[in-house]
Order: structure tokens, then C-alpha cells, then sequence
């Protein structure tokens, strides 16, 4: 494939404050080898050259494991292809003369900083409300030291790959994020050493979800098919379970 001319439209605000449009670019010269994140920094470059300000976006690893290269592509949550990162995405799916799109997540919960960037502290403050372990920090066991079945160690690992990148947020028409919620939940429920916070995690963790502002799951499944590492809704039910299973065995009320 020769070399690609495309339309970009990107979402162009100053802050959360402030009000935002999009801006239209026209960028020859797109290889089929560049990744997308490539693309906009070709992009930037030429925007900087005819003295304009460029488009602040997020990136780190460009390598799918930090999850911070989050961006809506043509209405997908990092782009046409599953189970895909936006830094892993390549032009290579595009087409010569396409139109592409980009937004940052809409969320509520998800505020503008700046253009492209979102700030999902929000998924810092779930995770601080009971994703842990109270766990002896002194030397490391023996990785044998505790026997635990191979399907319930794997399923624990599914749920564990989840990089926090929040397409689940931005793929879901209520902006939930419960699968994000439930995989945090659900690779310690899973394991014996998650048992001690057990109760309080699922409570907590889901409390802190609602305050945050996140909307409700009504099993669209939407999070599943947009979340780059392919986390399955049905941890989801196990967070149900291990939440109902709480409220009932509780006393106390979590704040």
C-alpha cells in the first residue's frame, strides 16, 4: 500500500471547564507501518510547523500494558480492531482518503484535562478502597507454598490483566465501570490470600464506584467486546455475587 492521505478530526479543549469542538486536519504521507500513536506524533510535528499549538494525548509503554493511550476511534474505544490498544493499532487498517475521528472518553466520572487527555483518578480511588491484600510484606514465600487449583490461578490471572485503560468506561451507554471494578475484585477473590478483605472489598469497592459517578451495569456486555485485554462480563457476576454474599453476612453498613 503507498503511502495514505487522511482526514483527522480531533477533539480540540482547553480544560474541564472549558468548551470543546472538533478541529480538522488534513495529513499526507501516513505509512501502513505507522502505529496510530506514530500518526499523531507525524500530526503534531506538522501542526508545530505551521505554528499552532498541538494535540495533547496520553501515552507511555507503546506497548499495550499501561493503558494509558486511551482514545475513541471512529466511535470504538481504541479503535476498529479488538483486542487492540490505540498504541497498538495500526494504519495499516485504514484506508487511503478515510475520514478517522478522535475523541478522549466520555465519562463524567472521566473530566477533560486537556484535548485528549482524561483524568481517571477515579479508578485510582476504587482501587484504594479495598484492592489490597493485608499480607506479611517481610521476605517473599516460596511460589509453592500455597497449593491453588490451576483453573481457579488462571481464572484470578484473567481477571488481573486488566491495565485500567477504561475503554469498558467509554464503551458503556450507562458510562459503568463495573468491569473494571469486577476484575480488581475478582483476581483476589479467586486467591487465598484475597480472603482476609474479602467482604469489605466487594462493598467498598463498589461504594466508591457509585460515588464516583459511574453509572450502572445493564449487561449491554459493550465492555466486554471493547476491552483490549478481552476480560469476560463474567466476572461482573461473580462481583455480583460476592457483593449480595456480603451484604447479607454484614451488619455494618460501609460509607
Amino acid at each position: 500500500m503507498d503511502n495514505m492521505t487522511l482526514t483527522l478530526k480531533l477533539w480540540r479543549q482547553k480544560n474541564a471547564n472549558s468548551k470543546g469542538a472538533f478541529e480538522t486536519h488534513t495529513l499526507a504521507g501516513v505509512s501502513e507501518h505507522m502505529s496510530f500513536l506514530e500518526m499523531l506524533d507525524v500530526l503534531n510535528e506538522q501542526i508545530i510547523n505551521e505554528g499552532k499549538e498541538p494535540f495533547a494525548f496520553e501515552h507511555d509503554c507503546r506497548e499495550g500494558i499501561c493503558g494509558t493511550c486511551s482514545l475513541m476511534i471512529n466511535g470504538y474505544a481504541h479503535g476498529p480492531q479488538q483486542g487492540t490498544t490505540t498504541c497498538q493499532l495500526h494504519m495499516r487498517h485504514f484506508n487511503d482518503g478515510d475520514t478517522v475521528t478522535i475523541e478522549p472518553w466520555r465519562s463524567q466520572a472521566f473530566p477533560v484535562v486537556k484535548d485528549l487527555v482524561v483524568n481517571r483518578d477515579a479508578f485510582d480511588r476504587i482501587i484504594q478502597a479495598g484492592g489490597y491484600v493485608s499480607i506479611n510484606t517481610g521476605q517473599a514465600q516460596d511460589g509453592n507454598a500455597i497449593a491453588i487449583e490451576k483453573e481457579q490461578a488462571a481464572g484470578a490471572f484473567d481477571a488481573a490483566t486488566c491495565i485500567g485503560c477504561g475503554a469498558c468506561v467509554a464503551a458503556c451507554p450507562n458510562a459503568s465501570a463495573m468491569l473494571f471494578t469486577a476484575a480488581k475484585v475478582s483476581h483476589l477473590a479467586q486467591l487465598p490470600q484475597g480472603e482476609v478483605e474479602a467482604a469489605k472489598r466487594a462493598q467498598k469497592m463498589v461504594a466508591q464506584h457509585d460515588q464516583e459517578g459511574f453509572g450502572r451495569c445493564s449487561n449491554i456486555t459493550a465492555c466486554e467486546a471493547e476491552c483490549p485485554k478481552g476480560i469476560s462480563v463474567a466476572h461482573i457476576a461473580r462481583l455480583n455475587r460476592e457483593y449480595i454474599s456480603a451484604s447479607l453476612g454484614s451488619e455494618t453498613q460501609v460509607n
